[in-house]
């Protein structure tokens, strides 16, 4: 008996055919080639240029395909192609349609995003702009610091003609010192 008829080794299956291992994407990506195919002008030029070539071997030959006039085995190559095709175009337009979906809620994020940060920044500026009011200016604080100049020259004023009037106060409190100091002697 072989090993692999053994009835103790589980989920072996015998097959006829070789299992064939694509990725999951393989078919959807064979649509949307062919459906892009189809849509070319090359696709269209040669697929006229095939019946041309056809419709003339067979009017003038028809023993050579073996299809004459009523042309059926064409028209039958004609409809296997177009029941085959029109999958394959559905296929590739929902993938599209999926892609697009994908993208746009990609965008509708990216704008959410962009829309919080707007809203920030503005926030922030107008933080900005309050906190700029409510600093002084360039001429508020010029003209705060030549105020205190003019203060402080009237204070220097004020201590000056005070220390002139010590000082006089002083000298007369020395003369009259020295003339009492004479007429006691």
């Amino acid at each position: 008996m072989a090993a692999g008829d053994r009835l103790n080794t589980p989920g072996r299956n015998r097959t006829w055919l070789p299992r064939m291992r694509l990725p999951d994407d393989a078919f959807g990506s064979f649509a949307e080639t062919f459906a892009r195919f189809m849509g070319t002008a090359s696709f269209i030029m040669w697929m006229t240029a095939f019946i041309i070539a056809w419709i003339v071997v067979n009017q003038y030959n028809s023993s050579f395909l073996g299809d004459p006039f009523p042309f059926i085995f064409l028209t039958l190559l004609l409809s296997l192609q177009a029941s085959y095709s029109a999958p394959l175009i559905l296929l590739a337009q929902n993938r599209s349609e999926a892609r697009e979906r994908v993208s746009m809620e990609h965008d509708r994020q990216v704008a959410a995003q962009s829309r919080a940060d707007m809203d920030f920044l503005a926030r922030e500026i107008a933080a900005l702009r309050i906190r700029i009011n409510d600093m002084p200016t360039r001429d508020f604080l010029r003209s705060e610091l030549r105020d205190l100049v003019d203060e402080l020259g009237r204070e220097d004023d004020k201590a000056a003609a005070e220390a002139a009037e010590d000082d006089t106060e002083e000298a007369a409190a020395t003369a009259d010192a020295a003339t009492s100091t004479q007429q006691r002697s």
